[in-house]
């Protein structure tokens, strides 16, 4: 018998959605928009909520399509004949806009690649030396800056991070490098962005004090000397930075090593 919706339980105003079956995949769609109308037909269900396996795409497709939005993955959560799979669960609330342009981004917004953005400063001495930090947490040293806050631009995180870490403000200059970075120790990749601090007046080199909780201490080095003690990619990112700045340009780089 071909039915026509999927099961559901009400509890607490969740309405929640057995999505399992061997339906023909191009019903899928149909069977999710008929359930979230029943569903929503009670006025006490506030919310829909399933899930699916994450290889499941014909499932994950339909729910897109339906509107629903991704909250999270489970990792390892449902067991299979093949091993132990993925969970992802979606959910959709009363009122949400489930057809047209913004209801397709905000679907996609939660589906897509959400890359980490990481901005940097090259900051230099009036002798040529490098700024490099020594941090708390990992044996090589970066340049000034980190990892950028949702909604947060890049020179404004940048700023940010300074301000946290070395307790001074400084003046952001032109896009040198763009760099993407590769997956590395647990990290997702991400794409790097370093900025051009330009040199800075003698009297200020003093002025930058690491804060002793992600930053150990501060270094200025000569160029080689700061190569020495970074990862293998981001002294190709350094090095690039130092060209674009010369060449009065701005490179791109993929793992540090340059493309363009």
């Amino acid at each position: 018998m071909i039915r026509e919706s999927l099961p559901f339980v009400v509890t607490d105003g969740n309405a929640i959605i057995d999505f399992g079956g061997d339906d023909a995949p191009q019903r899928l769609h149909l069977l999710v928009l008929n359930t979230c109308r029943l569903a929503l037909a009670d006025p006490a269900v506030r919310r829909l909520e399933t899930s699916v396996a994450v290889d499941d795409r014909p499932r994950r497709r339909a729910l897109h399509r339906a509107g629903f939005r991704l909250e999270g993955v489970s990792r390892g959560r449902w067991i299979t004949p093949d091993g132990r799979v993925d969970q992802a669960w979606y959910a959709l609330l009363r009122g949400e806009q489930t057809e047209g342009r913004e209801a397709f981004t905000a679907v996609m917004n939660t589906v897509t690649a959400r890359k980490r953005v990481i901005s940097h400063l090259l900051l230099t001495d009036s002798a040529g030396r490098v700024c490099v930090l020594e941090t708390t947490f990992k044996p090589d040293f970066e340049l000034p800056g980190g990892i950028l806050e949702v909604g947060e631009s890049p020179r404004v995180g940048l700023v940010r991070e300074i301000e946290e870490e070395l307790s001074h403000a400084v003046s952001i200059g032109r896009l040198l490098v763009v760099d993407w970075l590769a997956p590395y120790l647990g990290w997702e990749d991400a794409v790097e962005l370093i900025f051009d601090g330009r040199d800075l007046a003698d009297h200020a080199v003093g002025l930058l004090r690491p804060d002793l909780r992600e930053i150990r201490a501060v270094h200025w080095l000569d160029v080689e000397e700061a190569v020495a003690t970074m990862a293998p990619f981001a002294r190709g990112r350094l090095r690039a930075a130092l060209a674009a700045r010369e060449e009065g340009r701005t490179l791109y780089l993929e793992a540090g090593e340059r493309i363009s």
